[in-house]
C-alpha cells in the first residue's frame, strides 16, 4: 500500500507542506509507504478540453512539455492520495486544480482508476475561505469514486497571517489531520491488506 501526499503550495517550508507532512508521518507509522510531491518548482498546463484523452490517447493526457504525467503516475499507482492546498481567495490554488482536471480527463475516459482509492483534502487558511476550497477538493474525491474518511473536524488548518510559516501552533488543525490519517490508515488496512 502507498500514499500520495500532494501540496499544492508554492513556497517554500509552506503552511500546507507541514500539515500533509503531519499527516503522512501518520501513515508511515501505521506501515504504510508515503510520498511527498510538492508542486513547488514543478509546472502543470490547465486542460485545454481538447478530448484527446478520449478519443486518440486513452489514458494519457496529450499535452507535453511539464511535469503532469510524473505526478499523474504516481497518482495512478498510489492506493492513497492526500491533497493539500493552501486558500489565498476562498478557491483551490490553479496548480492544483490543473493537475486534477486533467487527471480526471484521463480517468474517467479511461478506466475510472482512481476508483476504489482512499484519501482526503488538506486546506490551509489564515482567516477565510476554508470550507469553500475544502469542498472543491472533497467534490474531487466523491466525483472520482474514492473513499474519504472523516476526523473529528473537516481537515482545515489555520496558519499564515501576515505570509508567516506557523502551522506548528495550530494543534486543534495538527490534531484533526492526525485522526484523519488514522482512519485513513484503518479503512486502507481493511480495503487493500
Amino acid at each position: 500500500m502507498k500514499v500520495i501526499g500532494i501540496s499544492g503550495s508554492l513556497r517554500a517550508k509552506s503552511n500546507t507542506l507541514h500539515y500533509v507532512k503531519t499527516a503522512l508521518k501518520v501513515l508511515q507509522e501505521e506501515g504504510i509507504a508515503t510520498e511527498l510531491i510538492s508542486l513547488r518548482g514543478k509546472e502543470i498546463k490547465p486542460c485545454t478540453g481538447c478530448y484527446d484523452c478520449a478519443r486518440k490517447q486513452k489514458g494519457r493526457c496529450s499535452i507535453k512539455g511539464d511535469d503532469f504525467d510524473d505526478v499523474f503516475d504516481k497518482m495512478r499507482q498510489a492506493e492513497g492520495i492526500i491533497l493539500g492546498s493552501p486558500v489565498y481567495l476562498s478557491s483551490v490554488v490553479p496548480q492544483i486544480m490543473a493537475l486534477l482536471a486533467r487527471a480526471t480527463f484521463v480517468s474517467y475516459w479511461s478506466d475510472k482508476f482512481f476508483s476504489g482509492k482512499v484519501g482526503g483534502p488538506i486546506t490551509v487558511a489564515r482567516r477565510a475561505g476554508h470550507n469553500v476550497a475544502f469542498s472543491q477538493l472533497l467534490l474531487w474525491f466523491f466525483f472520482n469514486g474514492m473513499i474519504v474518511p472523516g476526523s473529528t473536524y473537516w481537515n482545515v488548518g489555520m496558519a499564515g497571517a501576515g505570509g508567516a510559516r506557523d502551522a506548528e501552533k495550530d494543534t486543534e488543525g495538527l490534531q484533526t489531520v492526525i485522526n484523519f490519517a488514522h482512519h485513513m490508515a484503518g479503512v486502507m488496512k481493511k480495503l487493500f491488506a
